[in-house]
């Protein structure tokens, strides 16, 4: 519903979509969020004590030394790493349990008992596990082979990694997790379909899955790259009364993550990341070696030395968060750009920006902003998309209605 007015002002009508949820609920948001910079910090250095208890276990070592024989190091890296990354993983898992489920747990974003996330988490342990492991005897073969490049070789061999892993995932890995059907006949497909057909997006690659198994954020993604890319809606969505105007906005921001291919850009900057991170690792190995006391490991290229390097990379992606951030920060701002200039549904985007401040607090400080948010703030997304409207609207429609409106339809069973 829209009300005439000769004037509009952009500041005061985003004012108005935040002010839609109470203080309280914004207090409970700025505290998640908050709390969740300091996972980070605490998250690292759970890493680095992990690290340390397997190096003074000396298990890998004893590992290496067993099974390594002349001319076939590959195999000691075969049984090195599997065994390395499960003694990490068990290990973390009290601090895995209580940051990504017994935290979103007393915040109200997500209702999976607990023996279901455990049971998810193993399976993701073993797709890790094997993906790990042929990621890193890769790089280990070529520490060995190339032991003053390997580091750019390793950069390089990252970016393959991540498109094969990128392109592979919707096939391969999301279904293990969840069902992704069609968006169901109704008003919905037929206006995605619609949009999918104006912006060259193929109609048959947008899904709706049951993401609230896991996780009762209201939330879309894109996944996969080239013949295997999707947009996907979870359903949580629609059990949270989203309106035709907001499944456009959001829609069409994920049509700009597909159209841009931010995927394929996202590959090959953190692959350029990934070839600093190798390049210092290969600098600060030994001071980590002599720091954690990793009695028995020969250097970076022995995989007896997976916790130091894991330790020394831990650190890195922590120091690494401003960048991190802000590369995806500005893929978001240019997907809500699209969805703006190719769906023009300013309100529809603005009223589903605001659901999603449960788990984004709205108005951060600029500098928490740039070190933190892989999102811009909701408050600087909804005024950007209310200047937006203000730059294109009709004289006769500048107030909408933000009373709950009938949901679009449910999600596909």
């Amino acid at each position: 519903m829209a009300t005439g007015s000769t004037t509009f002002d952009a500041a005061a009508e985003t004012a108005r979509y935040l002010a839609t949820l109470p203080p309280e609920a914004h207090a409970k948001a700025t505290a998640y969020t908050q709390g969740g910079h300091w996972l980070l910090l605490w998250g690292t250095l759970v890493a680095i004590v992990v690290s340390w208890l397997i190096v003074k276990s000396g298990l890998l070592v004893r590992l290496r030394s067993r099974f390594r024989k002349p001319h076939s190091a590959w195999l000691a890296v075969l049984v090195v790493v599997p065994a390395g990354m499960l003694l990490d993983s068990l290990l973390s898992l009290p601090w895995t349990v209580y940051s990504s489920w017994f935290r979103e747990t007393k915040y109200g974003l997500t209702s999976q008992p607990l023996p279901e996330w455990l049971g998810e988490w193993g399976v993701q342990l073993l797709i890790g596990t094997v993906m790990s492991l042929v990621l890193f005897s890769v790089l280990y073969a070529l520490m060995r082979r190339a032991p003053r490049r390997w580091w750019l070789w390793g950069g390089l061999t990252t970016s393959v990694f991540l498109i094969i892993a990128i392109v592979i995932s919707p096939v391969l890995i999301e279904p293990l997790f969840n069902t992704y059907t069609p968006a169901p006949a109704g008003p919905v497909r037929d206006a995605v379909v619609a949009m999918a057909k104006a912006n060259n997006v193929p109609s048959d690659k947008i899904f709706i899955y049951d993401g609230s198994k896991q996780s009762n954020r209201y939330t879309a993604n894109v996944s996969g790259l080239f013949g295997s890319a999707r947009i996907a809606m979870s359903d949580t969505m629609f059990k949270q009364d989203a309106d035709l105007a907001e499944v456009r906005g959001v829609v069409g921001h994920e049509m700009g993550h597909y159209a841009h291919t931010h995927s394929l850009w996202m590959a090959g900057v953190f692959s350029l990341l990934a070839m600093i991170g190798f390049f210092l690792v290969d600098r600060l190995f030994p001071v980590a070696t002599r720091l954690l006391g990793a009695r028995g490991v020969e250097g970076v290229s022995d995989p007896a030395g997976l916790p130091v390097l894991t330790a020394v990379l831990s650190v890195l992606a922590l120091l690494a968060t401003p960048a991190t951030s802000t590369l995806i920060r500005t893929m978001e701002a240019d997907a809500d750009n699209f969805s703006l200039q190719r769906v023009n549904e300013p309100d529809g985007l603005a009223k589903a920006l605001v659901k999603t401040i449960e788990y984004r607090a709205a108005t951060p400080g600029k500098l928490e902003e740039i070190i933190f948010y892989d999102h811009p703030s909701v408050g600087w997304r909804v005024r950007n998309a209310m200047d937006w409207k203000a730059a294109h609207m009709k004289p006769d429609a500048v107030m909408v209605d933000l009373t709950p409106a009938a949901p679009a339809e449910p999600a596909a069973k």
